[in-house]
């Protein structure tokens, strides 16, 4: 494939906070993280930070982010696969497009696992989310069962061609590799693990929706990502970046992260 280059691709960190911090919590969790950004010099246009809270907290974020000119970006956490209607405790695209909400995570492992998301769910969400102008954060993943049965990328890309066949026109998607193994296990991926899937990914995308928009989209690694191992994952041609779970809630940690190019040396 020709045309972007891994070096074009802006890499995005992203935090996903799940069940964690109150609006209250969030105004001030978020606050501190734009000043610790701040303090050590983070470049926004060279590396993308946002953080995914609950939906309770994101009308207050957006309003944090929007009157103290913050550049850090946020998302939520899920879509209703529903424009409206009678569907009880769902949350609307529609919704977080007036909350000028720019990303959603759809299909993470713990909906797939605790919800019962099939991959036909996960298709119509990701596509009624890219009508509304949200950029899917799409979330794929084996669990350590699958990787035995199946080898390291079957389920993944299984997963993603799903998510993608109700979107063939969209240009603008992230996909984030998450081994369900390595989720809050303390023991992530090899950055070579994560390459080779990654690749395998990008060549979903290709298939799917072409060779350009396959060179631009971001592939992010989510599992057990510290400040330790950051660097390891960046430096793979096909790794944009990181979904980040636990250490997302720690804001040193997240911050250092996020300056994951100071690990690496460049």
């Amino acid at each position: 494939m020709a045309g972007v280059t891994p070096g074009e691709r802006i890499p995005f960190i992203a935090g996903n906070w799940k069940m964690n911090l109150d609006h209250l919590q969030s105004i001030a969790f978020v606050q501190k993280l734009a000043w610790s950004l701040a303090d050590a010099r983070h470049d926004y246009g060279v590396t993308e930070v946002a953080v995914f809270p609950p939906f309770t907290d994101l009308r207050s974020v957006q309003s944090l982010i929007a009157a103290d000119k913050f550049e850090l970006g946020f998302g939520a956490q899920d879509v209703s696969a529903h424009v409206s209607g009678a569907y009880t405790g769902e949350i609307s695209a529609a919704f977080l497009k007036a909350l000028d909400v720019p990303y959603v995570i759809i299909g993470h492992s713990e909906r797939r696992q605790y919800h019962h998301e099939t991959d036909e769910l996960i298709a119509e969400k990701v596509a009624i989310a890219i009508q509304h102008g949200i950029v899917p954060v799409i979330c794929v993943g084996e669990t350590a069962e699958d990787l035995e049965l199946y080898g390291p990328s079957a389920v993944p890309t299984s997963q993603l061609r799903a998510a993608l066949s109700l979107s063939e026109g969209a240009t603008n998607v992230v996909v984030a590799y998450e081994p369900v193994w390595a989720i809050g296990s303390g023991q992530a991926a090899t950055p070579d693990q994560a390459e080779n899937v990654a690749e395998q990914l990008r060549y979903v995308i290709a298939e799917v929706l072409g060779g350009e928009v396959a060179d631009a989209t971001r592939i992010l690694y989510g599992g057990s990502v510290k400040a330790t191992n950051i660097a390891g994952f960046l430096r793979q041609p096909n790794v944009d970046g990181a979904l980040v779970g636990g250490a997302s809630l720690d804001i040193a940690e997240f911050s250092s992260i996020a300056q994951f190019r100071k690990h690496v040396g460049t």
